[in-house]
């Protein structure tokens, strides 16, 4: 390994399994001291225990590296303000956070309760924010202290934002807002000496083996294109120094394929210069329609 992020302090939310463990695991492969997040919870998001984030730490540990094991829940302010602290106190720098934990309580919208509408949005979306929050905090001060960190932020959204999926109101919804997150946190926190990006990933975990198993399924000799491990090199590489200049952007990673998602982008346009009648906006949005590109499939619909 190239010793990448040599001397840095990752934090990596949900790290216990799947894209997290990956990722975690990358950067400590490449020099990082990581803190492990993972509540243990069940698919749904009920349950909890450490032994999944204890059992990263270990590996880590054992191939050579240091980390330490973060239980609390990122979603709450005391989870999220005790993740940053957990770094800084532990070993006295913080320069990576990568947001990524997550689960899924699949229905189609009209089955679609309340609650699992408020358990999915706040651990995708809420569970990106207050993380962010609170390291963006540390990092302005340590740059109004005159120490311009360089610092990274590496979020996960999901095919499903960028494109919806058909049974993931929620799910869609939340990524969604992660990449308007993203743009904003990039927006404001790039003087302090923060970059932010985001991922779409494609990868084999608990949550995609459940919703796509055919697709998902690992091959039984070759490339293995859904494994999890595929998408932590591009991780690395944005929560390393290397990716100066990065920030604000969303990439899609799957296999060995990366792609910069280009995003909304402004199309066909009519400008009568005074107010449509609704028939009048109605035929130019027609006619508007007939000159623009078709927008790709809504996962799950063919």
């Amino acid at each position: 390994m190239s010793g990448l992020c040599s001397e840095r302090v990752a934090i990596v939310t949900g790290a216990g399994r799947g894209l997290g463990r990956a990722h975690a695991l990358a950067l400590a492969a490449e020099g990082a001291r990581v803190v492990v997040n993972d509540l243990g919870v069940g698919l749904d998001g009920t349950g909890s225990g450490r032994g999944p984030a204890q059992l990263v730490v270990d590996e880590i540990v054992a191939r050579g590296g240091q980390a330490v094991v973060h239980g609390g829940d990122i979603a709450t302010t005391e989870g999220a303000a005790s993740l940053i602290r957990t770094a800084v106190e532990t070993y006295g720098r913080f320069d990576t956070l990568v947001n990524n934990a997550g689960f899924l309580r699949d229905r189609m919208l009209v089955n679609l309760g309340e609650d699992d509408w408020d358990a999915v949005v706040r651990v995708h979306l809420k569970g990106h924010f207050l993380p962010l929050k609170y390291a963006a905090a540390h990092w302005r001060a340590e740059a109004k202290a005159g120490r311009v960190p360089v610092a990274r932020v590496v979020n996960t959204s999901s095919g499903a934002g960028l494109s919806g999926s058909v049974g993931q109101g929620n799910y869609s919804a939340a990524k969604a807002g992660i990449i308007g997150l993203t743009l904003v946190a990039a927006a404001e926190m790039g003087r302090y000496g923060v970059l932010v990006n985001a991922i779409a990933p494609t990868a084999r975990t608990r949550m995609t083996e459940a919703t796509f198993a055919e697709t998902m399924a690992a091959p039984g000799t070759g490339f293995d294109a859904m494994a999890p491990e595929n998408v932590s090199p591009l991780v690395v590489w944005l929560g390393s120094a290397a990716s100066a200049g990065v920030t604000g952007r969303v990439f899609e990673a799957e296999g060995g394929r990366i792609t910069v998602m280009e995003g909304w982008r402004p199309g066909p346009t009519a400008d009568k210069g005074a107010r449509w009648s609704p028939a009048e906006a109605g035929e130019a949005a027609l006619g508007l329609l007939a000159e623009a590109t078709v927008p790709e499939p809504v996962y799950g619909v063919q």
